[in-house]
């Protein structure tokens, strides 16, 4: 097993500097129906368009927050202020009028295939980063030093080591829940026998205190494991009631949006999306990965919603019918990789084409906001 606890260390900092990132603003158009649970919808566009300034469709309006973004992976709110992760290049930044500065990098983060730097969450005064090094997945926490505008990265301290890593199924979101615990997704790493290993973290969910202890009320005692039976999860959302979804890589066959329920198994790899076998749970929706490959949620006005990577839509499903969905941006941006709820309760989308697999734009990548209508 992983080792949970803490450990200090030195911390690269990065110059204060400005990453030339501009403002413009940008249009939202598509909007179709999507399938119900067992249908297979239809993929978006492969190319990543440019799209025309302004707009609205009936998802709300839309306009570009920041572009020329480098293989962007999760944003996460401090304050007013957002902070986006860097996958290749290892680097925190702050995002001041629109512009990318460098907050600093993380020391030993290390890219390669999907892996390096991934998901991050603010909590109180700290940053934690969840990013492959090496042969490891690891989450660190740090401080977070100065003012908005001028912010930087003080102390470091580990809090997870040791995770499952590959070139694939790194999973990698991190995120404090209702009850202040942090909830992690790891994937399999390619080893798909893992995810129903109690004992392994790989294809896990895993639930720790902000100090990386396994909280006594956790469903397997001594245990940081959470949830088990995952391919590549990828996001995680709370609604108003605490319910817990969480979004999931299938292979060749069914993604998967599920709700999470401790200590419950969730089949990879004897079962992939909808099995009906009582010693797994159902996914609540399920999508063929070519409309699909969902990342980054979140969850704001009654919805859940999912940015989708191969599908390049945003996808919004109703917590009244969990079963049903509609699709935005189809084929407009590219491939989405994260969505977050802004303080001023807006969306901000991630698009992620410059990661390898996407076809960039002349602005990509870009963060986008998405006013939902009233």
């Amino acid at each position: 097993m992983a080792s949970i606890g803490s450990r200090k260390g030195a911390l690269r900092r990065g110059a204060a500097g400005l990453a030339g990132v501009g403002v413009a603003a940008a249009l939202l158009s598509g909007c179709a129906t999507a399938p119900k649970p067992q249908a297979s919808g239809s993929p978006g566009s492969t190319a990543a368009g440019s799209p025309s300034v302004g707009g609205s469709s009936s998802a709300g309006s839309v306009s570009d927050v920041a572009v020329g973004l480098e293989a962007p992976w999760s944003i996460a709110f401090h304050g007013k202020t957002a902070l986006v992760s860097a996958r290749d290049s290892g680097k925190i930044l702050e995002l001041v009028d629109g512009k990318a500065r460098e907050v600093g990098s993380i020391e030993g983060s290390t890219a390669a295939g999907e892996g390096g730097l991934l998901g991050i969450a603010v909590f109180e005064d700290s940053l934690y980063a969840y990013f492959t090094a090496g042969e490891e997945n690891r989450i660190e926490r740090f401080d977070l030093t100065g003012e908005p505008g001028n912010l930087g990265l003080g102390e470091t301290e580990t809090i997870v080591e040791d995770l499952p890593a590959a070139g694939v199924h790194n999973g990698g979101r991190i995120a404090f829940g209702p009850d202040k615990m942090l909830y992690v997704t790891v994937g399999d790493a390619g080893n798909s026998s893992d995810a129903q290993e109690r004992e392994s973290l790989s294809g896990k969910i895993l639930r720790l205190t902000p100090d990386g202890k396994v909280p006594q009320d956790n469903p397997f005692e001594g245990s940081p494991v959470y949830s088990l039976g995952h391919r590549n999860p990828q996001g995680l959302a709370w609604a108003e009631n605490g319910t817990m979804y969480a979004s999931e890589f299938g292979q060749n066959t069914w993604d998967e949006l599920n709700v999470i329920k401790a200590g419950a198994n969730y089949g990879w790899p004897e079962v992939e999306g909808i099995a009906s076998d009582e010693r797994y749970e159902n996914p609540v929706q399920q999508w063929a990965p070519e409309a699909a490959s969902p990342s980054g949620m979140a969850i704001a006005d009654g919805s859940i919603w999912i940015a989708n990577l191969r599908g390049e839509r945003l996808r919004q499903v109703p917590l009244t019918d969990a079963g049903s969905s509609r699709e935005h941006l189809v084929g407009q941006y590219g491939r989405l990789r994260d969505v977050a709820v802004a303080p001023d309760g807006s969306l901000w989308v991630l698009t992620n084409n410059t990661d390898g697999r996407g076809q960039a734009g002349p602005d990509d990548d870009r963060i986008l906001r998405l006013t939902p209508p009233a």
